[in-house]
């Protein structure tokens, strides 16, 4: 399955048809899901509040039509509890934003208080199938 919402596919089918141009994300952020959205970017629950914050993330070249995080991901620690974090998304603002592409944990995460919240080089991976 397609990590890209339909956002990101209809900017792709835009630009191949030559009507648009593809927009860079220049600083992509990684938000946190309790809830994961559904392809259209929408019925999701982000993590908020107690110390969250969307990060910002590098990836390297694409390989197989995947991409993977180049450096951590660090969160720093909960200020509170987050709940169990299930799903990971590429926004391409700090706030607000579009949606570009999710991916669910293979193992969800429980981050309580005072919990250090990092994801380690490679283990963030999106996919386009």
């Amino acid at each position: 399955m397609s990590s890209f919402t339909d956002y990101s596919e209809n900017a792709i089918l835009n630009w191949l048809r030559g009507s648009a141009n593809m927009p860079a994300a220049v600083s992509p952020r990684i938000a946190l899901f309790t809830v994961a959205p559904n392809e259209a970017g929408t019925g999701g629950t982000e993590v908020s509040g107690a110390g969250y914050a969307r990060v910002a993330a590098t990836f390297g070249s694409p390989s197989g039509a995947t991409i993977s995080n180049t450096a951590a991901v660090d969160y720093g620690t909960a200020g509170a509890a987050w709940g169990t974090v299930v799903a990971a998304g590429i926004y391409d603002a700090a706030t607000a934003g579009n949606l570009l592409a999710v991916q669910n944990l293979v193992t969800p995460r429980v981050i309580a208080n005072a919990d250090p919240v990092s994801f380690p080089i490679g283990s963030l991976t999106f996919v386009v199938a």
